[in-house]
């Protein structure tokens, strides 16, 4: 082999060399996102004898959120019952909806349910819940920022329906929620739902999905069946 063959051996080679470089150097990292699920189910304990004191928790990973909750104004049910208005029922539940501003998730059975297509829900139904009244005092948004609805387990019947309210389309059912009063948290005094203050619900509704579970409990008995 010559001198020329030899140098044109090795530019093959480098080149070759050179084009392996620059594919390698061109390809991007693979990375995977991490997704962090809730290690256990959300639980909310309710004081009856001292209600500032009911709260909730949150764990995720090494993470522990605690939050101060408000209740029904006409006491605690036992697990397994019907709902009734004022009082906040006991038992193991699961998330079929999640509602506010920057996340819509709905079970696509309640999107049946509803009438409306799944696009008009995310529109309409947390805006449209937002603005009535209820308290006819003039305020609204008494769901805060956000509204996470419960249904039990397992099922029982409930009167929860799709309906119009003060001529407003919205969802009714029990549920945890913010709220535009902090004043009523820790206190008997919502028609039923469980609230918490506006910070404390972002963050719930940030970690949690369509079908993670929520466990209310109470040191004391029910009071309502």
């Amino acid at each position: 082999m010559n001198v020329d063959q030899i140098s044109m051996n090795e530019g093959r080679i480098l080149l070759a060399t050179g084009s392996i470089l620059i594919i390698v150097g061109c390809q991007q990292p693979t990375t995977t996102k991490k997704t962090i699920a809730i290690e256990k189910p959300i639980h909310i304990e309710l004081d009856q004898k001292s209600p500032g004191e009911s709260k909730g928790n949150l764990e995720k990973e090494d993470e522990k959120h605690e939050f101060r909750v408000g209740y029904g104004k006409n006491g605690v049910g036992c697990k397994g019952s019907k709902f009734q208005e004022g009082v906040t029922p006991l038992g193991k539940f699961k998330v079929n909806a999640i509602l506010s501003k920057n996340k819509f998730l709905i079970d696509n059975a309640l999107v049946k349910t509803s009438g409306r297509t799944k696009e008009y829900l995310k529109q309409n139904l947390f805006n449209n819940m937002s603005s009535i009244d209820f308290k006819g005092d003039g305020q609204t948004g008494e769901y805060g920022s956000g509204y996470i609805s419960l249904t039990p387990v397992p099922a029982t019947p409930q009167p929860f329906t799709f309906n119009t309210y003060d001529g407003k389309f919205r969802w009714y059912s029990f549920a945890i929620h913010g709220t535009n009063e902090e004043s009523r948290i820790g206190k008997r005094v919502t028609g039923g739902c469980i609230n918490m203050k506006n910070e404390d619900i972002d963050i719930l509704i940030e970690n949690i999905n369509l079908g993670d579970e929520v466990v209310i409990t109470s040191p004391q008995s029910c009071n309502l069946s």
